[in-house]
């Protein structure tokens, strides 16, 4: 256990909307200098040895961290599933897709090998609500993660038990099953329903029709609509 002091620079490393705006929503009451890296141009060796971080915290990342960045400072990510299930791609839906209602956001130490390095700690996780909702309640939830490593400075734990992998999802698989009963589209839309993300969609001729803002009401779906031209 470490007392978190004043002059301890610290690196957030993260892009999306919701996040940005947790970083600046949250760092301000938390102890040391705070630094936001948005841009994976940003994030090397050479410019973080003079930032001097004592963490370099990932909230969300789309870019492989470079292994000698893994190697020179203590990185930590954050993965929406209980750990060692759910390692990979695409954990949201995934999750929402095999019928899980509730998980943990697991803090882990970042190695070379895709969430697989020790474990700081675990939070419980509801995924009711749109995709955007729950992304919004990470981003809060990652910085309960912060707080704790950055005053408490816990030693990452090595997960234990049989890792189950989840494949990264493609842009295709967002269309809409043909079939199914209405709670299962409702999941399908909602999981993909966030700024960004490829949409719940049907083919109509030359058009696109993809859903968001499902609700179930009274035995029947109901969602907002948005007719879009295919692009050649």
């Amino acid at each position: 256990m470490t007392e978190a002091s004043s002059d301890v620079n610290y690196v957030v490393a993260t892009i999306k909307d919701w996040n940005v705006e947790a970083f600046h929503r949250h760092t301000p009451s938390l102890p040391g200098k705070w630094y936001l890296i948005m841009d994976p141009g940003e994030l090397t060796v050479e410019r973080l040895k003079r930032i001097n971080p004592r963490y370099v915290f990932f909230p969300h990342w789309s870019w492989i961290v470079p292994q000698n960045v893994l190697e020179a400072f203590e990185c930590v990510c954050f993965h929406m599933t209980d750990v060692p299930y759910g390692r990979g791609g695409s954990p949201l839906q995934n999750l929402i897709e095999r019928g899980h209602t509730q998980t943990k956001l697991t803090a882990l130490r970042m190695v070379e090998d895709l969430d697989a390095g020790p474990v700081y700690g675990k939070l419980p996780l509801s995924l009711k609500g749109r995709a955007d909702e729950i992304f919004y309640r990470v981003s809060d939830l990652c910085y309960e993660h912060i707080k704790n490593i950055v005053c408490q400075g816990p030693t990452p734990v090595t997960q234990r038990g049989e890792a189950v992998y989840f494949p990264r999802r493609k842009p295709e698989q967002s269309e809409l099953p043909k079939d199914g009963e209405l709670d299962k589209l409702y999941d399908h839309i909602r999981m993909l329903d966030a700024t960004s993300y490829p949409k719940a969609f049907i083919e109509h001729g030359n058009h696109f029709l993809e859903f968001s803002h499902a609700e179930l009401i009274d035995g029947r779906l109901e969602a907002k609509v948005t007719l879009t031209k295919k692009t050649k």
